[in-house]
């Protein structure tokens, strides 16, 4: 029989994946990424934490990672793919895999913004694992998901030889809309 202490202390969270001093993302919550840099900012994200990174992915989508260019980010061996073949086996899988809290980040693809039922179901599915699972949902276009703890959008703004990208908070509950240039120097993140 387990017995529950009662104490006034707040229960420990997982720290916030921290991209950069202004950027964080919390655990246990549905995050949407947009724009044409949606998976490098999927890629920068993953990088802060450890363990596998579970992606999925439709099976009829036409992009695929390639993992010479992932290796910038992360090591393409801790990605675990999973094609699935109907929108609603994207959300089970994604619901599923949050539940398990095996993977530390899921980060999903999906055609098009889910509903906002769908979206409650991931939030509570990202915070039923022992340690709360990060979701990242990426959508195309502008994104536009109903319930998402934050919307971001990432477009390359890149200079000769500069890696660089604007990134732009559309949405968040607690944060106004915002705007940063991300510029890559040594390997680190450096927002402006």
């Amino acid at each position: 029989m387990t017995i529950q202490i009662l104490t006034r202390q707040r229960p420990r969270r997982t720290p916030d994946a921290v991209l950069c001093r202004q950027v964080s993302f919390v655990h246990g919550r549905v995050h949407e990424l947009c724009g044409p840099a949606r998976r490098t900012l999927a890629m920068m994200i993953a990088r802060q934490l450890e363990g596998p990174i579970l992606w999925i992915r439709p099976a009829w989508g036409q992009e695929r990672i390639c993992a010479d260019g992932a290796s910038v980010w992360i090591n393409p061996g801790r990605i675990v793919f999973l094609d699935a073949r109907s929108p609603e086996d994207i959300l089970w899988c994604t619901e599923e895999a949050l539940r398990s809290g095996e993977a530390p980040v899921v980060i999903t693809e999906i055609p098009e913004p889910p509903a906002l039922t769908p979206i409650r179901r991931l939030h509570l599915a990202a915070q039923a694992a022992g340690q709360p699972a990060l979701a990242l949902l990426m959508t195309p276009e502008d994104g536009g998901a109903q319930g998402v703890e934050t919307r971001w959008h990432m477009a390359p703004a890149h200079e000769v030889g500069q890696r660089a990208w604007r990134l732009t908070r559309l949405r968040a509950r607690m944060a106004p809309p915002a705007s940063w240039s991300l510029r890559e120097d040594g390997g680190v993140l450096e927002a402006a």
